[in-house]
């Protein structure tokens, strides 16, 4: 009985190649952190992904289909069973006959119940082998659902950090709508005091007037941006796209260190490796189900029952009836529809080792490359934040120049300007720095805890 069994196939990752340390890192440390949606963005972050988790339609559409899995592969093995029918029938017939000396007729009726019973023997394995196929398909549905479930949440993450970047950014953008219409209004006012030596420039107060309108335009896109980037995580949410969602998402300080553990054990962590994995594993299962379908089959049946003339006695043991029987096929000659079947099951299943060879090495550039471009995040950073504080500073010695009558209005726009404009790259590329440590939990096959 224990040999009747079906179990979930065996791994058939095999010893594939997989370096011994990343490239881009030589860090080796075990595990990942399942901790970066708190660390990104609290609880506040953590309560949004409870929320998707729990109500996006693509989500559930991935549950459905493992729900489905899961339910063909309970009924796969029904075959390997013995059957059962009951049955009851009622016959009523009249026979006329005609001539010397046979003539007049005859009423008979008949009426009977059967339990019927048929058992196929899997006697070389064949229907435990498609059984242990489709348990494969279905454990291949759970890792995409879970690698659906770690995509939503990187994607709730990063339309968060969309929208504290664009809070950011509208912070700025006001303040540099401010700034430039207090540079208008000043080169208005001086022209028409003719304060200068040159008793102002038209020219001057017409550039003013020209920055403070592109600081609108820049003000009014930060706004759209965010509009837009809200009715996206609403959606992400599987609420209505009404822009109502609370707003209040802030650029975070940039966490430690990921590490990124063993390139091997990416093999056994990553979703969509496992997915392709059990895949792999079923078409095995599968050219071995088509191997064996050459051989015989044995198939027992049995039934009992009553057959009486009367209704009154259809359940009385005295007009019991039985039968019990057996066959044995062998399949001879087809057409060629079982060889045909073995050659299309072998090439799935070469297919399927080609597709998990692909995913494998699609897994291993992915950290590759995250790690590559953390390193240059982090310099690009530091540059960016170094150029913002500097521009900070230009700008604050322009204005006291010009305040004091030593500089002139177009330093004092461009320092402003350049102000605005490298504060507002630094805020972009921290989000994109905090986007590519997303990708590189993701890229590593990390899972995630929420709020709950």
């Amino acid at each position: 009985m224990a040999g009747c069994v079906a179990f979930s196939p065996e791994s058939r990752i095999g010893e594939m190649a997989s370096p011994t340390s990343w490239a881009a890192s030589k860090e080796a440390k075990a595990g990942v952190d399942q901790r970066w949606i708190e660390k990104i963005g609290g609880s506040g972050l953590g309560e949004l992904v409870d929320e998707a988790v729990a109500n996006n339609p693509d989500l559930k559409a991935a549950a459905a289909r493992l729900d489905r899995a899961a339910a063909e592969a309970g009924f796969a093995g029904s075959g390997r069973l013995p059957s059962l029918g009951l049955g009851a029938d009622a016959d009523r017939s009249k026979q006329n006959f005609i001539g010397f000396p046979f003539g007049g007729s005859n009423i008979s009726q008949k009426f009977g119940v059967q339990l019927n019973a048929s058992w196929e023997l899997d006697v070389w394995g064949r229907a435990k082998a498609g059984q242990e196929a489709s348990i494969a398909n279905a454990e291949a549905r759970k890792y995409e659902y879970n690698a659906a479930q770690v995509s939503l949440a990187a994607q709730v993450a990063k339309a968060w950090l969309a929208l504290g970047e664009s809070n950011e950014q509208i912070k700025l953008a006001t303040e540099g709508v401010k700034a430039s219409k207090i540079l208008a209004d000043s080169a208005r006012e001086r022209f028409e005091r003719a304060l200068d030596g040159n008793n102002g420039s038209a020219a001057q107060v017409r550039l003013a007037e020209v920055e403070f309108a592109n600081r609108n335009q820049t003000l009014a896109q930060h706004k759209q941006d965010r509009e837009r980037v809200l009715r996206q995580l609403e959606i992400l949410l599987g609420r209505y796209p009404s822009g109502k969602i609370s707003d209040h998402a802030i650029l975070p300080k940039f966490p430690g260190s990921t590490p990124a553990g063993l390139p091997s054990e990416l093999l056994q962590r990553r979703p969509d490796i496992l997915a392709a994995e059990r895949i792999f594993a079923a078409s095995g299962r599968r050219v071995k189900e088509r191997k064996l379908a050459r051989f015989p089959s044995l198939r027992l049946t049995g039934s009992g029952g009553t057959t009486t003339e009367s209704v009154r006695d259809v359940l009385s043991s005295d007009f019991g009836v039985w039968a019990i029987g057996g066959g044995l096929t062998q399949p001879i000659f087809q057409g060629g529809a079982i060889a045909g079947e073995i050659e299309v099951a072998k090439a799935e299943d070469k297919e399927n080792l080609a597709l998990l060879k692909k995913t494998v090495m699609a897994a291993f550039g992915e950290v590759e490359q995250a790690l590559v471009a953390e390193h240059f995040f982090a310099q690009r950073e530091a540059a960016a934040q170094q150029a913002a504080a500097v521009a900070i500073e230009a700008a604050e010695r322009a204005g006291d120049e010009y305040s004091a009558g030593t500089g002139d209005i177009l330093t004092l726009i461009d320092a402003t300007r350049a102000k605005i404009d490298n504060q507002s790259r630094y805020a972009a590329i921290r989000r994109m720095r905090l986007e590519n440590r997303i990708d590189l939990h993701l890229a590593l096959g990390g899972d995630f805890k929420a709020s709950k």
